[in-house]
Formats: C-alpha cells, sequence, structure tokens
C-alpha cells in the first residue's frame, strides 16, 4: 500500500512549551491507524497539523506526496478537501438542523443545487444508519447519535483521509463499541484511510490496522496491536497495562451499576 500521510520530523512550541519534538511517520493508504498516548502529550496538536489548521515550526506534513503547509490559494484548498475531520466532542452547529449541518461543506466548497445537496445529505446520513433525521435540531440527539452526524458531516466532500480526535471520550462501552465498529465499518465500505487518536486501549486491540504511540513529544514506537502488546518498551508497557486496568475497572462499574446490585452504585446515583 502507498503512504497518503507523511509526517517528517515534525516540532512544534507553544511560547515555552516544546509539545512535539521531531515526530515522523506514516499512513498507508486504507489503513486504520491509531495514536495513543497519556493526556496532554500533543496528539490532537498533531491532528490539527496533519489537517492543516496547526503549521510546524519545523518539518513537513505530506498528503499524497504534497506538503499541505507549502501549498497555497486553490492548490491548498485542494488538498485540504482530501481531508475529513470528527472533533472530540462534534462541533455541530447548535443552531443548524442536521441537514444544514451536513450540508454546510457543501455549500462552502461546491455550487450544487439543493436537489443535489439533499442526495448527498441522505447518502452520508444513511452511511451511519441515521435515515430520516435531517430536520432535527443537535440537541434533541443523543450523544452517540450527535458523533454519527459528524462522521456523516466529515464525509460530506467524499475525503480520502479522515481524522478521528478522541471519537469515544465520555461514551459509555455499549456507545464506545457501536462508535468503534462504525469507524471501522466507513473504512471498509469507503476505504477511507483513518487516523483515529484515542485512549481506549480495546479499540486498539480490536480495530487498529496499526498503532503510534506518542510520548514525552516523540514517536516511540509504531507497530501492530500484537507488536504493541509484545513490546519491551517500558513507557509503552506501562501505558498499555494501566489502560488496561483502567478500561476494566470501568467495564466492571458500568456492569455493576446496570444490575443494580451495588449499594455504592446506587448511593453514586442519589447523589
Amino acid at each position: 500500500m502507498s503512504e497518503v500521510i507523511q509526517v517528517i520530523n515534525v516540532y512544534k512550541s507553544f511560547g515555552k512549551q516544546q509539545v512535539l519534538k521531531g515526530v515522523s511517520f506514516s499512513v498507508k493508504k486504507g489503513e486504520l491507524f491509531y495514536i495513543i498516548g497519556k493526556s496532554g502529550e500533543g496528539k490532537s496538536v498533531l491532528l490539527k497539523h496533519i489537517v492543516g489548521l496547526i503549521t510546524p515550526d519545523k518539518g513537513k506534513i505530506l498528503i499524497e506526496g504534497q506538503d499541505i503547509h507549502a501549498v497555497t490559494g486553490v492548490e491548498a484548498l485542494k488538498v485540504r478537501r482530501k481531508i475529513g475531520m470528527v472533533f472530540q466532542y462534534g462541533a455541530l452547529f447548535d443552531s443548524m438542523t442536521v441537514y444544514d449541518n451536513i450540508a454546510f461543506p457543501l455549500r462552502e466548497h461546491f455550487k450544487l443545487s439543493e436537489k443535489e445537496i439533499a442526495e448527498i445529505v441522505r447518502e452520508k446520513l444513511a452511511l451511519v444508519d441515521l435515515e430520516g433525521i435531517e430536520h432535527k435540531m443537535p440537541s434533541e440527539l443523543s450523544g452517540g447519535m450527535r458523533k454519527r452526524v459528524a462522521l456523516a458531516r466529515a464525509l460530506a466532500l467524499n475525503p480520502g483521509i479522515l481524522l478521528y480526535d478522541e471519537p469515544t471520550t465520555g461514551l459509555d462501552p455499549l456507545l464506545t463499541e457501536e462508535i468503534d465498529n462504525l469507524i471501522k465499518d466507513t473504512r471498509d465500505k469507503t476505504g477511507v484511510t483513518s487516523v483515529v487518536v484515542s485512549h481506549d486501549i480495546w479499540s486498539v486491540i480490536k480495530y487498529a490496522d496499526r498503532v503510534a504511540y506518542l510520548a514525552k513529544g516523540r514517536i516511540e514506537f509504531v507497530g501492530t496491536p500484537k507488536e504493541m502488546l509484545e513490546t519491551e518498551h517500558p513507557m509503552l508497557r506501562r501505558f498499555v497495562c494501566a489502560r488496561l486496568e483502567e478500561n476494566l475497572m470501568k467495564s466492571l462499574f458500568d456492569a455493576c451499576r446496570a444490575r443494580g446490585s451495588c449499594t455504592q452504585c446506587q448511593q453514586e446515583d442519589a447523589m
């Protein structure tokens, strides 16, 4: 598979804080690629470099061989249209209907008739299993539905690359699995290259083709989930073990709460 994303020796500082320190890795066409690491390590900053929202102090981001930060004008628009992004909390426009949220990028970038826009909106909603909700407002949607609408909007321009920033943050285990399955199904149906920032090690183990570990501003590991679990890298081993334990405890706690058999859970619910 050819490399569609190349991150080459990227550095970024904000004031005196150096966030990225020579980050390099590549993502292959059609790959489901996860980026993991502790909170505050720069994972979201890295995604924003790839989509072109932040410019590196040093280094390059190549999208299908083009430096996204070197191109300008019409050429820059063409490159950036190749990338869709699903933000952590969806970033839907609260004052717009679902229809208008998904139609927004189409109206911004293309001169399409309203009939053509309506067809695309319906198509993208069908892709994320949300037919018939075009006229609902974001406030009427559940957390999982908002995530799906955000994905439908990101798919509106038919990007070759999709970036997901913590797509399962704040979701319970069932919704987490639902969104993870949706990400994989979308990749499988469309062939879109997918980069996912996540804290959920179970998601990485189950769904990732490859995973990168970002720590202290550097990529410390790139490999398959199997290689991640077998690694001797001390920082990565500690991170994986801690996250597995945390995920297991959360799953047990949620199961306990769902059964309603735990006095402590009932007391917390009553507070």
